[in-house]
């Protein structure tokens, strides 16, 4: 891979650390880890997770689930409904071929069954289905329990529909570990609850699923599974995904696991530093996340202008304020120099890897040992 700037970097001794704390803390936990591998698409990435114990994975889109049923992915959640008959016809081809297939999607409505259960109609296998929890104002999901039983029965009336768990988001809620969020986050998680002991009558399995849990609040959605009486043979499922590369902004601000790393950075130069205190840098929304604030500088003994005996600039400082296509501006900038090179960290890597065809794997002495590609299509 050549060295050209701007570069996004993984590191891969955070992201090992990262992929480890979280498997044993499910361990402790008595629960599963399927994550939500729409963050990073990056088989490397995708076969630790699962080496390190993961139950399956979770993705976004059937188009998502081809891709990782191309690594060999035999557990698939999709988080999402589908209601194309393209897509669903996808589905029942899957499982009709590979009787080893465990894969399920999202209902929440009456309409949705039926438009599967068309689908499947006269299908080997039926399609396993989670009926999804969601809140108001946010985004798919039924939102209250006397829905959730209307879709419910629509399932056990639909030959072609099997309906097997649960499933609820509570991370539609602002990235904040204030007392308000926390308690619509919580409220979330009892609904989901309630809908769970609801339907258990008719869940079609012997043992049924609820999956909650993203990378913000999961502590919270165990916190409201734990103790519950109707959670007995139910296989509790998180499904976090931003954990495994963590970040420099809203996941460091609010994720529960303090032993956390951000795994990414993004390594660019200074192209131009046209007024006092302001400096541009390599890179914008075509290379940096910026849907959950903008990167921010990062020290680097290895490229800050500080460790260089010629200079007497003091320490690189600056904050990002602008962003454009391929621009990034710092005001209150020092110690700042053009062709200087500097690393910045993101938020939200959900954003940083659907940017980058090549991602520089770094060791822990920032050297590059490989390049892995993310595949989003």
């Amino acid at each position: 891979m050549p060295d050209v700037l701007p570069q996004l970097r993984l590191d891969l001794s955070a992201l090992d650390h990262n992929i480890a704390l979280l498997a044993d803390w499910c361990r402790e936990q008595g629960v599963v880890l399927a994550p939500h591998v729409k963050t990073t698409m990056t088989r490397p990435i995708v076969e630790r997770q699962l080496a390190a114990g993961a139950w399956g994975v979770t993705v976004a889109t059937v188009a998502q689930a081809a891709i990782v049923r191309d690594w060999g992915v035999d557990r698939i959640v999709v988080a999402n409904q589908v209601v194309q008959p393209a897509e669903l016809a996808r589905l029942r081809s899957w499982l009709e071929a590979d009787a080893s297939l465990d894969l399920c999607c999202l209902v929440d409505s009456v309409a949705g069954v039926g438009i599967a259960a068309g689908a499947f109609a006269g299908a080997a296998r039926p399609l396993p289905v989670l009926l999804d929890v969601g809140a108001p104002a946010g985004r798919t999901g039924v939102r209250t329990p006397a829905q959730a039983l209307d879709v419910a029965r629509a399932c056990a009336a639909a030959p072609g529909v099997v309906l097997v768990g649960v499933s609820g988001y509570e991370g539609v809620r602002p990235n904040t570990r204030d007392a308000a969020t926390v308690a619509l986050v919580d409220e979330h998680c009892r609904t989901t609850l309630e809908v769970l002991d609801q339907l258990r009558p008719l869940l079609e399995t012997s043992r049924p699923v609820l999956t909650l849990g993203g990378s913000a609040f999961p502590d919270r959605a165990l916190l409201a599974a734990a103790g519950a009486d109707v959670i007995d043979g139910v296989e509790v499922v998180l499904r976090s995904g931003c954990y495994v590369t963590h970040d420099h902004g809203t996941y460091a601000e609010v994720s529960p696991f303090p032993g956390l790393r951000p795994a990414l950075s993004v390594r660019t130069v200074v192209l131009s530093t046209p007024e006092p205190g302001l400096v541009v840098l390599a890179g914008g929304k075509r290379e940096l996340p910026h849907d959950a604030g903008l990167p921010v500088l990062l020290p680097d003994p290895l490229t800050d202008p500080l460790t260089d005996p010629l200079t007497d600039r003091g320490p690189a400082r600056g904050t990002a304020v602008r962003i454009y296509d391929h621009h990034l501006v710092l005001e209150q900038a020092s110690g700042l120099a053009v062709g200087d090179v500097v690393d910045l960290g993101i938020s939200h890597p959900c954003s940083a890897f659907d940017r980058w065809p090549d991602i520089a794997v770094v060791d822990a002495a920032g050297d590059v040992v490989g390049t892995w590609h993310p595949r989003f299509h």
